[in-house]
């Protein structure tokens, strides 16, 4: 084994390289002041005082709302669709999934601007409702686009998630509940849906984390009118040029992000040790 310890040396200079350096540089931008000479710095906590201004504590609390509920109804559509991939046969189940994976082989600007020549106002749906004579809708640029545009993207995450658990599940469980004389339902709702929750788990944690940080799709489907923490940080790189102030919202997210991810984890263990002392009791 000490022979094959050589070949993580690539993978351990990379990740330093593309990584620990980028968080670092992050880390020292942060807790210092905008325009210090190269090896003059001045430390500060101003950055992170200032991101608790009403104005940037409404746009974080909008990131959550937007991701709360993107990852909603993802599970209330993707849900459904994992359990029906599941049951189906193993040749259906490979080509559900083919289908399912095939939009995230394309890049997600890609997918984004694809979504604009849909809704804008002389897209291929207001076509649709000219045709049948219905007046066209206003979409573009609206919440219900940026939802639209992040449901698309970040369902496929749910759904692989959800029907990877599923499709491992020991169906004698579920013919045994039929045999204790339970309903379909009452076998969903005490076998299926408790013995999946590490999927679901699993599936809001690949969805919310993305969700609450992105900024392409509120910024092309938004119409730059909606701002979310991945815009503002965006927008102090980039347009702005305060490196500093962007360096500190973006540690404060990485603080939410993995309070977030231990939340999950700590939810996921409780509801596997739960399943596992209540096993006897599912019918």
């Amino acid at each position: 084994m000490k022979g094959y310890a050589s070949l993580v040396k690539p993978y351990i200079l990379w990740m330093s390289l593309f990584i620990v350096v980028p968080m670092l540089l992050i880390v020292l931008y942060a807790f210092t002041e905008h325009g210090n000479a190269l090896m003059a710095f001045r430390f500060t906590l101003g950055n992170f005082m200032r991101f608790f201004d009403p104005v940037f504590i409404k746009v974080l609390f909008k990131s959550l709302e937007v991701a709360i509920i993107t990852t909603i109804l993802c599970i209330i559509i993707g849900y459904p669709i994992a359990y029906v991939i599941s049951n189906a046969s193993e040749r259906a189940q490979t080509l559900l999934i083919l289908l399912i994976t095939l939009p995230m082989w394309i890049n997600m600007l890609v997918r984004t601007y694809a979504w604009i020549s849909i809704l804008s106002d002389g897209g291929i749906l207001n076509s649709i409702f000219q045709f049948f004579g219905l007046a066209p809708i206003k979409m573009m640029y609206t919440d219900f686009a940026v939802m639209l545009g992040m449901v698309y993207n970040f369902l496929p995450f749910m759904i692989i998630s959800i029907y990877t658990v599923l499709a491992k599940l020991d169906r004698a469980l579920i013919h045994a509940s039929h045999d204790l004389g339970a309903n379909p339902l009452q076998t969903f709702l005490r076998v299926v849906l408790p013995l999946s929750m590490p999927g679901v788990i699993s599936g809001i944690t690949l969805v919310f984390l993305p969700a609450v940080s992105t900024f392409v799709i509120p910024k092309f489907l938004g119409g730059g009118q909606y701002m979310l923490i991945g815009n503002l940080i965006e927008n102090q790189f980039i347009t702005v040029g305060e490196w500093n102030f962007g360096s500190a919202i973006s540690l404060i997210m990485a603080v939410i992000i993995m309070g977030s991810m231990i939340l999950t984890r700590k939810i996921d263990r409780d509801a596997s040790d739960t399943t596992s002392v209540e096993g006897g009791k599912l019918w």
